[in-house]
């Protein structure tokens, strides 16, 4: 369907493309993309590489979860329970982010115990994902550059401490575009206890990339997207006839000014047109079987954790992107033992569930499944006694994926005796993301945008692609 607007404007090229229907808004991919990523370079597609992995879900624990209670156990940590940490673990260390003076070592009070064919070992914290070991793949040799929680988010999701940069979920809208023109390509879901530490705009913003590229959160209650219904008195075509004309008027402004902000916002005009319809119905869990919400631990109503790992189920198969979910409460500095088991409780189920689902579904083949917070935890107690708790940890933590072109039932990497420094295979921030693009098909090195009169990435100049844990 062509649209058709007054006859006095001259049938330029650029008026001929916004005139065509949906305009430069519903050209997402061939108008937008990287110019390095088009034909002549990779497969049809736009690829780099053949991609392993379509689509991404980011299950984040914001706040920081303890490797050393979950997946990394340190005999000679609990041996030393209640010393003073040895000095030489400090030579390389940054000031503690809360902890002042000599802490003491703090060994973990859980049984880790090997799972699978694998013998991932896993605490029993987590019976649900011990279950699913065989699909993990557990890199113990993380780490990152900061020990604050905002920069730390930051660094995690857009390979900087500032807080203006792309996100990982952006620069895949970017750089693969959308798949269902009637979904965003990146949506959030947040859950959890409010533990004091804010969940940033920036935690899923565009940066400097077009605005149709930043994360749509969807709430938890209510409608699920914001201004997404009409107002009383308001039909679908009274909206459709406003919308029409706005957009006329944006394409007029376009043509004028060139301004690439202008495309973007008849873009989201558009889509949010169309989500009227699409997201009312991806958000409607009556269909789902009893035996789906049982496996999962979700009520079909009530918000938790549990309700939006079903949710990212029901959004990958339809074409979103990158659906990433953050739960809150893991920044244990004092009752850990209670917190986390909390936490556990909560997310334990579903996780695993999310895995299982996808896989007898055939998505998780496709889809990379990646879980883990900003940083992990201290080898040394906050507090002593029963209210003992962790600090903030970025030299070593462990993070884990499934799926998506991953080495499935492998454990990568490896901390000191006292889980305090990676000191195997480590992988850093940059490395990390490097390989989630590679696995999409992207060469980190080649997906750029230029700002300013410099050109950017996600990796900046660093990041090199973790090889061993690709099938």
């Amino acid at each position: 369907m062509i649209r058709h607007f007054p006859s006095s404007l001259d049938l330029t090229r650029r008026a001929f493309l916004g005139r065509s229907a949906g305009g430069i808004g519903s050209m997402a991919l061939a108008s937008l993309l990287n110019h390095n990523l088009m034909a002549g370079e990779g497969s049809r597609s736009g690829l780099h590489h053949p991609a392993k992995a379509k689509r991404v879900i980011f299950l984040f624990m914001a706040g920081g979860p303890s490797h050393l209670d979950l997946f990394d156990p340190k005999p000679k940590l609990n041996e030393l329970d209640g010393k003073a940490i040895p000095k030489e673990l400090l030579k390389d260390h940054q000031q503690f982010a809360l902890i002042r003076g000599t802490p003491n070592l703090k060994g973990s009070p859980y049984v880790f115990r090997a799972h699978g064919q694998s013998g991932a070992v896993i605490s029993e914290l987590l019976p649900h994902l011990s279950k699913v070991a065989d699909e993990l793949t557990v890199i113990r040799s993380m780490y990152t550059d900061t020990n604050v929680h905002d920069p730390g988010v930051n660094f995690m999701n857009c390979g900087t401490l500032l807080g203006d940069r792309p996100t990982l979920g952006s620069w895949m809208s970017y750089g693969l575009g959308s798949v269902n023109e009637d979904l965003p390509a990146y949506t959030v879901l947040t859950s959890g206890v409010s533990d004091g530490q804010p969940l940033l705009q920036s935690f899923w913003g565009n940066g400097f990339l077009d605005s149709r590229h930043a994360g749509v959160p969807f709430r938890n209650s209510g409608s699920p997207v914001l201004h997404l219904g009409n107002p009383k008195g308001v039909t679908t075509k009274d909206r459709r006839g406003q919308l029409d004309l706005i957009q006329w008027m944006n394409h007029r402004q376009h043509e004028t000014l060139g301004d690439s902000e202008i495309a973007a916002r008849i873009a989201s005009y558009e889509l949010a047109f169309r989500m009227q319809a699409s997201v009312p119905q991806l958000a409607d869990l009556s269909k789902e079987s009893d035996q789906t919400m049982a496996q999962y631990g979700a009520d079909r109503v009530k918000p938790s954790f549990a309700r939006n790992c079903l949710m990212a189920r029901r959004q990958v198969e339809r074409g979103v992107r990158f659906v990433q979910l953050y739960d809150r409460g893991w920044d244990s500095h004092t009752d850990i033992d209670r917190e986390h088991k909390r936490q556990c409780l909560a997310s334990d189920q579903p996780v695993a569930a999310l895995i299982a689902d996808l896989k007898q579904r055939g998505l998780l083949e496709d889809t990379l499944v990646i879980w883990g917070g900003e940083f992990g935890r201290t080898p040394v107690a906050q507090v002593m006694g029963k209210t003992w708790g962790r600090d903030h940890h970025p030299h070593g933590f462990t993070m884990w994926m499934a799926g998506g072109g991953t080495k499935p039932g492998m454990t990568h990497g490896a901390t000191d005796e006292f889980g305090y420094h990676a000191t195997e295979d480590k992988v850093h921030v940059h490395d990390l993301h490097a390989t989630i693009l590679h696995l999409l098909g992207i060469d980190h090195k080649r997906l750029t945008f230029r700002s300013q009169g410099r050109d950017f990435r996600l990796t900046d100049v660093h990041g090199k692609v973790v090889r061993d844990v690709l099938a």
